[in-house]
């Protein structure tokens, strides 16, 4: 009987549900002293319906039946200051996510239920209400289909004349925090991707319209900050900058793919107006500063910003529309110098050329192919336009107007007629086989940009080269070069390969230095793994190559704070290795014709002498000596430098004090100890040792010592000898097996160094 009374209660029976429903009922007012006990209601209707939907039909009737949906309005009208809007919207966001059915879903959205959810006056400032307020919309909008659309719209006469989830949620498409920008983005996508006839002429009409161009005035707004950041002064261009210069690009990207994804649904209405806003305020814009066209009273772009802009736009961005939009005004900067033909356009084309609006120019870039040719017949003479920063003088307009060449050359929605006029020979640009596109090919191959100007680009390039510039500045130019020998396969002239020569050689004589220098032991590691990793970066696409470098080379490379020698030294043989990889690939495309598969020679780096700390071995040849790794400790070891190849390594190994062997107590390699005697004590020999650890890309720790010892100790070693000439000999015996290892592995990669490019015909 007892068992019977205090049985326990089934929470997701339709008894519970209705005790629920009831107690929820009968609250007048939520406010502080009862808001805990509204929450558990709000958290146990929304988790019974949750698994009603899936495994218990009637329960879902009792929530329609009793108009449960109606109940949490309700309760939001009758809370006085209870912050009561959060965990409701919380809840209501698990449970329209974790609804199935389809019938479920459709009941909720209608009735105007969610409707006066979303337009409920809230109190966003302050607290942490809006998340919810935006995760809530969110969930709506993922349920959303061409059935349940409809019921979250309110429409006169066959035309909707408002859509709360849409205007609401745009409201705060300008807010400052990021997520809640993505999440209002992800909405409007999920809005769009289910629109209909009805809707999508909302949303392409005023005021709804207007959002779109926002968007291109605020993306506008983001690239003029992103100018302001290219061209700061030297002394202020640091790393910080930098990072900041990153952050920019990164919004302008984010953008530009969101538009991206909006063309991408494939709403023709929706696509034209976007295309218009972007081609209108911001494309356009762009181009006229780029053909020297633009009001000089007016606040524009630089053409570096100009040239990156449109270079990213087009990656982005995809559609023969924007491409072939860009590329007849880029490719034809005469547009706007129509005026020598006659016929009734000869009094608009005058027009064009006094005052090039960006109405005029689209309407002129939409023709067919008759401008082609109308165009082609009047190209000035003079470098104008693109070329204009072809042939200029400063490095970076110089890269990122080819850089936008190779771009545009490399779009697959490109007119072939336009890939023409660039220079792609006819099997890349796969053109349709009519008399009449033969006929117009040929009228523009032969004055095309890259057959015409190759030569002094090709220079232009191998100048940059030649000047030794900064090493991300000398990828990217290899880079370029390289691409361009591959699309238009031409050979250079002979003071090309005087200037390619010497930049080889220029090269081949720095990594050389660096068999001097304290990292020689990992030349041969490096210069297999910069192999393979230039081969990755020469063959990379232009549409997945970042073009910020046009914007960030003047920017200084700040070494990281707390920086040893060693990692200075370690940053140049690296880079050393790096710039001569870059050549030599280079070399085997301009006089091979082709890209090496590989070094041809085995740049193999074993471990010839596999001793590590506590190995036990025979003394042997080692010579004693003391050490102090503390202030207060004093050991007596033997100094034993051993080298087997490319391999090398100093030992301390100290008597076991049991057997007739010795154990290695501590290993560093032979590279970069610089033995020197001490000035003063001439029976101590200072040996230098290397901090950083490329394998981890940090300073090493030395251990059980490093706690005790200072920076002086951690860097060196100092080590005490029985006499002078002891001391002597010990130096003596390093700087012989740091010799031989040295010799191992100059022989190892001489058929690389040696070969200077001057033993090649051209």
């Amino acid at each position: 009987m007892w068992r019977y009374l205090w049985r326990s209660i089934d929470r997701f029976s339709l008894q519970y549900f209705k005790y629920i429903i009831n107690e929820l009922r009968d609250i007048r007012v939520v406010d502080e002293y009862n808001r805990e006990v509204v929450v558990d209601l709000l958290q146990s209707v929304v988790e019974i319906v949750t698994y009603g939907d899936r495994h218990d039909p009637s329960i879902f009737e009792c929530f329609m039946e009793y108009q449960v949906l109606a109940e949490f309005v309700r309760t939001l009208k009758i809370s006085r200051n209870s912050r009561i809007e959060a965990p409701l919207l919380q809840y209501l966001s698990i449970m329209i996510q974790n609804l199935n059915s389809e019938h479920a879903i459709y009941y909720c959205f209608s009735n105007e239920y969610i409707n006066n959810i979303i337009t409920h006056q809230y109190d966003f400032d302050g607290g942490d209400l809006m998340p919810y307020y935006i995760s809530f919309l969110r969930a709506v909008s993922c349920k959303l289909n061409r059935d349940t659309l409809c019921l979250l719209v309110k429409v006169q006469q066959d035309v909707v004349v408002s859509f709360p989830l849409y205007s609401e949620a745009l409201k705060f498409s300008h807010h400052g925090e990021k997520m809640i920008q993505i999440a209002v983005r992800a909405i409007s996508l999920n809005i769009y991707n289910v629109s209909d006839d009805m809707v999508c002429q909302f949303l392409t009409t005023p005021p709804a319209s207007e959002y779109f161009s926002y968007l291109v005035s605020s993306l506008r707004e983001k690239c003029l900050h992103l100018d302001d950041l290219v061209h700061v002064t030297k002394e202020t261009c640091t790393s910080d900058r930098k990072k900041e210069l990153i952050v920019e690009t990164d919004k302008i990207v984010d953008d530009l793919y969101y538009f991206n994804d909006i063309l991408s649904i494939g709403n023709s209405r929706l696509s034209r107006l976007v295309t218009d806003n972007l081609l209108t305020l911001f494309v356009f814009p762009i181009l006229l500063q780029i053909l020297h066209l633009t009001d000089d009273n007016e606040k524009h772009l630089s053409p570096l910003t100009s040239l990156y802009l449109v270079s990213r736009l087009l990656q982005v961005i995809d559609g023969t529309e924007m491409v072939n939009s860009v590329g007849r005004i880029i490719l034809y900067p005469n547009i706007v110098c129509i005026a020598s033909y006659s016929g009734p356009d000869s009094d608009r084309a005058e027009n064009i050329k006094r005052n090039c609006s960006v109405d005029q120019l689209l309407e002129y870039v939409s023709s067919t192919s008759e401008f082609f040719c109308r165009v082609y017949e009047n190209i000035p003479s003079e470098r104008a336009g693109l070329l204009s920063y072809i042939y200029s003088d400063n490095q970076s307009l110089l890269l990122a107007s080819l850089f936008l060449l190779l771009v545009l050359a490399e779009s697959a929605d490109l007119d072939y007629l336009l890939a023409s006029v660039i220079g792609l020979p006819p099997t890349k640009v796969g053109m349709h086989n009519t008399m009449a596109d033969t006929d117009l090919v040929s009228l523009v191959v032969g004055e095309s940009i890259l057959l015409k100007h190759m030569p002094q680009i090709f220079n232009a390039l191998l100048n940059i080269l030649a000047s030794q510039p900064p090493l991300p500045l000398q990828w990217h130019t290899g880079w370029i070069l390289r691409n361009l020998l591959v699309i238009q396969e031409k050979k250079l002239t002979h003071q090309d390969f005087d200037l390619f020569i010497t930049s080889f050689d220029q090269s081949r004589e720095r990594l050389w230095k660096e068999l001097d220098g304290s990292w020689f032991d990992y030349i041969p590691e490096t210069l297999q793994k910069e192999w393979r990793s230039c081969q990755t970066v020469l063959e990379e696409s232009s549409h997945s190559k970042d073009p910020l470098f046009t914007l960030d080379h003047y920017f200084k490379q700040d070494m990281p704070n707390g920086h040893s020698d060693s990692f200075i030294a370690w940053q140049r043989m690296v880079d050393a290795v790096k710039v001569f990889v870059l050549h030599l690939q280079l070399r085997s495309l301009i006089f091979e014709g082709c890209s090496p598969e590989s070094t041809t020679i085995n740049l193999t780096t074993e471990d010839g002498f596999p001793a590590n700390v506590g190995t036990e071995l025979p003394l042997g040849s080692g010579i004693p000596c003391k050490i102090s790794f503390s202030k207060a400790e004093m050991r007596d070891v033997h100094l034993l430098p051993v080298s087997k190849g490319i391999s090398g390594k100093l030992l301390l190994v100290e008597k076991h004090p049991h057997r007739d062997l010795g154990v290695v107590i501590a290993v560093e390699p032979l590279a970069g100890l610089n033995p020197k005697l001490d000035e003063i004590h001439p029976t101590w020999l200072h040996l230098r040792l290397r901090e950083f650890d490329p394998r981890y890309g940090a300073v090493k720790t030395r251990g059980q010592h490093s706690r005790s010892s200072n920076r002086a100790v951690e860097g060196r070693w100092t080590l005490g000898f029985l006499n002078t000439k002891t001391c002597e000999a010990a130096r003596s015996v390093i700087a012989r097996e740091s010799s031989k290892q040295r010799s191992s592995v100059e022989r190892l990669i001489t058929s690389l160094l040696g070969n200077s490019s001057n033993n090649q015909h051209y």
